[in-house]
Order: structure tokens, then sequence, then C-alpha cells
């Protein structure tokens, strides 16, 4: 059986997993629940992979590797550090993790989900801006409990220019193990599409980006089904 490995996006904290955590917990699903630092120290996407892989080295193998939004980019490099079988690799709402040979940054990725927003964000850290800076009402629709906005925003991490244009790295020979997707909002619509093209098992929990706290049993549903995996509920 594997342990589900639940990354957060390096742009909120671990409590958007905490309620699929929980609703896995429930199932006997093994889970583990890392904290990505909060250092802003370059390259980010190795600090970050190397973080999750030291946090769950007592862990074992198989594990699944899921992502959410700005961590799916990164399961790639995570999955290269550490030292256990990957049984699989789930994204959820979020981009595709860069092909071999190619080369770009997270300015670049989010270029093709949404121009628009790429040059509102390149305007805003060229005057020495950081993004997110979410608060209350910027989160408002997206979660809709109060309780559970007001945590997400207490954890929300805004990031420097130099995180937004690091190059990412493309991983030679990966995927090296299945992959899922799991679309949660239309702004990855376009990248569930490659993933479908791609073969990838696919699932479609019809919502907003932070669904995981709003529908925490339909998202685990989709998880362990596009990680090949059954657990009763």
């Amino acid at each position: 059986m594997s342990t589900f490995v639940l990354v957060h996006s390096p742009l909120v904290g671990p409590f958007t997993w905490s309620l699929v955590a929980d609703e896995l917990g429930t199932r006997g699903v093994s889970v583990a629940l890392p904290t990505l630092p909060e250092d802003q120290l370059a390259p980010y996407w190795r600090l970050h992979a190397e973080s999750v892989a030291g946090q769950v080295a007592d862990v074992g193998g198989p594990l699944v590797l899921v992502g959410h939004s700005g961590a799916c980019p990164l399961l790639p490099a995570i999955g290269t550090v550490i030292d256990a079988m990957i049984s699989a690799y789930v994204l959820v709402d979020g981009d595709l993790p860069l092909a071999p040979g190619s080369g770009g940054s997270r300015i670049d990725l989010l270029r093709e989900a949404s121009p628009v927003l790429a040059d509102e964000l390149e305007t805003l850290l060229a005057a020495g801006g950081s993004f997110p800076t979410w608060g209350d009402e910027d989160l408002r629709e997206e979660i809709p409990d109060e309780r559970l906005r007001a945590r997400v925003v207490a954890e929300v991490r805004p990031q420097p220019r130099q995180f937004w244009t690091e190059a990412l790295p493309a991983i030679p020979g990966w995927p090296d193990g299945p992959c899922g997707y799991l679309e949660l909002s239309p702004h990855y619509r376009a990248a569930s599409a490659r993933a479908r093209d791609q073969g990838w098992r696919y699932r479609h929990v019809r919502g907003r980006h932070f669904e995981m706290l709003t529908r925490p049993a339909d998202v685990a549903d989709a998880i362990l089904d596009v990680a090949g995996e059954n657990h009763g509920r």
C-alpha cells in the first residue's frame, strides 16, 4: 500500500491539504503532509524538493506524490531526490512539468494559461512587488467558509521576483511512473487537456481551485482513482 505525499503550493501553506489528509486517513490510507520551507533561497525549486525528500525520508515506499497548483511542476524534481519508489504522480489543478529539453519559469507557465495575468504579474514584480498578497476578500469566492478561508489567508506566502523568474528543471526520463491529473477549476483546462492527450488517468471534480477544502471526500475519491489505488470509504 502506498503512502500519499500531499505537497502544497509554495504560494500557500499545508492547511490546504489538511482536510483531504484527514479524509484519506479515515480510510486507512497512509499520508504524509510535508511543509515547504519559507526561506527565500534560490534555487527555490531545489530547496523545496530537498525539503520534501527530507521530511518523508523515514516513510519508505512506495509513495504517491500529489501536488496542488504551484507544487505540480515540482513533482519530477521531488521524485529524483526521494530515496523510495514512486508508484504514481498525481497533479491537482496545476501546470504540467516542463518537458525534457525545454526551459521556462513559473511566469512562462502562467503565460501559457493566461497571458493577461502573466503581464500583470510581470508589471507588479518589476515594481518591486511580491505575489500573492491574497486577503480575505480575494479568496471569498474561492473559499466560501469563513473559518477555512481565514486559515488559508494566514498561510499565504508572497514570493519575490526571483521565485517567479527562476528557470525550472526539465527532468530527463520523466515521467518514470504512472501519472494522473485531477482538474478542479477552469483555469487549468489547457493543462488537463495536455495530460489527457498524453494518456494520463483523469478526473474532473468541477468547482474551484481550493475544492479540496470544500469537498475533501470527493477530492480524496478522485485522487485515489487517478493514482490507481482503491480504498474503501
